[in-house]
């Protein structure tokens, strides 16, 4: 296979659904009976996970497998390890596969942590002696040694997870996968876990990393793998698939946009907009973004201020901005359309949304609050400050700047 680490030829996987799945004695004989009683036997519908997925990818490489819930990813990666069997296709794989599938995989609930390192390690083909030399880093890496010999099923989900990739990334499989289920742990464990898987494809190892969050994929990948509906949608370059994965994503209008169509005999704020440089309300840091805010004024008020806030998903206020009313503005009764524009806005990756105020000025009447709205994400994967780790809530706000380097020259005497 030369230079090739996994190679995918016309992979296809059919799952019959209404079907049993536990083939047990009990069910057999039912279905019997139901065949000699004349009984209708229960419907079924052919489902293709996958159909006809191909590709190739070298050794060494990061791949992301990216795509919407239901699009095959996992059924991909678990055809991969080796979990399930496809129902046709060929697969050729060129080295020792280590998975993290889901929270525990490969790990028995009554033995200890300890244990279940060695059993862990065993079923990735390592010997005893490996599993040793390795065992202290394993257990480090994990932050879970004051517990490592408590049976495992009184374990958190995010004590098993980190216990389960610690063992998947330590024992020097030649490709790991791992799949979403680093969103188990704490931000913390994921900047280690992505630190740990690139330190992994810098060793020359192959890594297939699935995961919704477009900025970790961005930030370990070199190429991306987007599935839609089982197939293969596009491949290649990560910035460009992700683009296009980005693009595809259907979200409630509902969600983006807040609309208010009740009539009321208050001013009121209608409907909020935010126009993002990305469809569904992605914004690339330091890109142009603007705000449009519909006001319903059914008579004459004197002032107005509207003021919108910016929050992360933490609940913290990242920035606040205001409009205060003129004597064009809300002079008579009508809809008014507010546009606020940011020639760059400069938030650091992660999620926001935006809170709403309308009223008069201090002391007046308060007319209108809104909490939440207008969800949108904050991307740096196409930005030169994207080569940095990905850091989530490493800070909210980036500025330019530029930095003067004054040298002082010794002379030979000095």
């Amino acid at each position: 296979m030369s230079d090739v680490a996994i190679k995918v030829e016309n992979l296809s996987k059919l799952y019959q659904i209404g079907t049993s799945r536990s083939g047990s004695l009990r069910e057999s004989l039912a279905d019997k009976w139901n065949t000699l009683t004349g009984k209708k036997a229960q419907a079924t519908q052919d489902f293709w996970a996958l159909q006809d997925v191909s590709f190739g990818i070298k050794k060494g490489e990061a791949v992301g497998i990216i795509g919407k819930n239901g699009a095959g990813k996992s059924t991909l990666l678990k055809i991969l390890s080796r979990i399930t069997e496809p129902t046709r296709g060929r697969i050729e794989i060129d080295g020792r596969v280590a998975s993290l599938l889901e929270v525990g995989t490969g790990f028995h609930p009554e033995l200890s942590g300890r244990e279940n390192v060695f059993l862990n390690g065993t079923i990735l083909g390592m010997t005893r002696r490996e599993i040793k030399a390795r065992f202290d880093e394993i257990v480090d890496f994990s932050g879970v040694e004051k517990f490592i010999d408590t049976p495992v099923k009184y374990y958190s989900s995010g004590m098993y997870v980190r216990l389960a990739f610690a063992v998947a990334a330590h024992l020097e499989p030649e490709i790991l996968i791992i799949d979403e289920v680093l969103a188990v742990g704490d931000a913390e464990f994921q900047k280690k876990c992505l630190g740990k898987m690139n330190e992994v494809a810098g060793q020359g190892r192959t890594v297939l990393f699935v995961s919704h969050d477009m900025q970790a994929v961005s930030k370990l990948v070199t190429h991306c793998i987007y599935l839609e509906h089982g197939k293969v949608f596009e491949k290649g370059e990560k910035n460009f698939v992700i683009n296009k994965y980005l693009s595809a994503i259907n979200k409630s209008k509902d969600n983006l946009v807040y609309v208010d169509s009740e009539t009321s005999g208050k001013p009121k704020i209608r409907k909020v907009r935010i126009n993002t440089s990305k469809p569904n309300n992605f914004q690339v840091s330091s890109s142009p973004m603007s705000i449009e805010v519909e006001l319903s004024i059914p008579h004459r008020i004197t002032k107005t201020c509207l003021t919108l806030r910016i929050k992360d998903n933490r609940g913290v206020a990242c920035l606040d901005f205001s409009f205060f009313d003129t004597d064009f503005v809300c002079s008579s009764p009508g809809i008014y359309t507010l546009i606020c524009k940011f020639p760059k806005l400069k938030l650091y990756m992660g999620k926001y949304s935006i809170d709403a105020f309308l009223a008069e000025p201090p002391g007046g009447e308060f007319f209108q609050t809104l909490e939440n709205i207008c969800p949108f994400e904050v991307l740096m994967f196409e930005l030169s400050r994207g080569d940095w780790e990905w850091q989530p809530y490493n800070t909210v706000y980036l500025e330019e700047y530029d930095w003067d380097v004054k040298t002082a020259v010794f002379s030979s005497q000095e």
